[in-house]
């Protein structure tokens, strides 16, 4: 398995360009993006913390890759004291693999479509 390494935003600040990357994946306003990585940065506890934007190229796929970095994630919000982190996603039977629990089924923000929230403690 190739290895690769990762990354926070907190190491790299600058690479809140990504924004618009994930903008092109979901078309989601990229100025969300924004607020929601400069949330993290400044360390706001105040904010329900959650995992969003998880995306990996085809050609990187079944290599471990996103499971690698939901584990930095999470590793690395738990060593700031901060537990338990969420997610939403419309994927059933991934983050599981990755110590995610189903807690709901929650309203997203496009429409009155429900979709999946996870909870990892």
């Amino acid at each position: 398995m190739k290895q690769y390494s990762y990354i926070t935003l907190r190491q790299r600040p600058d690479l809140k360009e990504a924004a618009a990357w994930f903008h092109d994946k979901w078309k989601v306003p990229r100025e969300a993006y924004l607020e929601c990585m400069e949330a993290y940065l400044n360390n706001r506890t105040d904010l329900t913390p959650n995992v969003c934007a998880v995306y990996t190229d085809k050609e990187y796929r079944c290599q471990g890759v996103a499971g690698q970095l939901l584990d930095n994630v999470v590793k690395d919000m738990k060593s700031k004291g901060i537990t338990p982190i969420y997610l939403i996603t419309d994927h059933i039977n991934f983050y599981e693999r990755y110590g995610w629990e189903f807690l709901c089924m929650v309203q997203g923000n496009d429409g009155p479509n429900m979709t999946r929230m996870y909870i990892h403690r």
